[in-house]
């Protein structure tokens, strides 16, 4: 399941994914959410929480999620990752240099730095 993160600023859509998140939850929430804050700006912030409730993604949310990505791939002007999980951390590092903005992973201890990043100059 993903669940949108409130009180972040406008212009970055924040999520935290708990346990299997599936395309459904991409087509429910992540989408939507990417969508409106396209409508309002040119360039917008994603801010990602794999914490420890999180257990994994389903083929079609990695599928979903590769989606997202390249429907609008100038529109990422900050990507901020946070989890303790490496494999997801190589990943992001290795998929950052694709997307055209500043991409970031952290560690949840990391957190709140991860939130003032996503957030700087908003």
């Amino acid at each position: 399941m993903i669940e949108l993160i409130p009180d972040l600023p406008s212009g970055v859509v924040g999520m935290e994914a708990k346990g299997n998140v599936t395309g459904e939850d991409y087509e429910r929430v992540v989408i939507p959410a990417v969508e409106r804050a396209r409508e309002q700006h040119e360039r917008i912030r994603l801010f990602y929480v794999l914490g420890a409730e999180f257990e994994g993604f389903s083929p079609a949310a990695m599928w979903d999620d590769t989606r997202v990505g390249m429907r609008h791939p100038f529109s990422w002007e900050r990507v901020a990752m946070v989890t303790d999980r490496e494999t997801y951390r190589l990943v992001s590092k290795a998929w950052g240099f694709l997307i055209p903005g500043y991409v970031r992973v952290f560690d949840m201890s990391e957190l709140d730095a991860a939130k003032a990043w996503i957030s700087e100059g908003l």
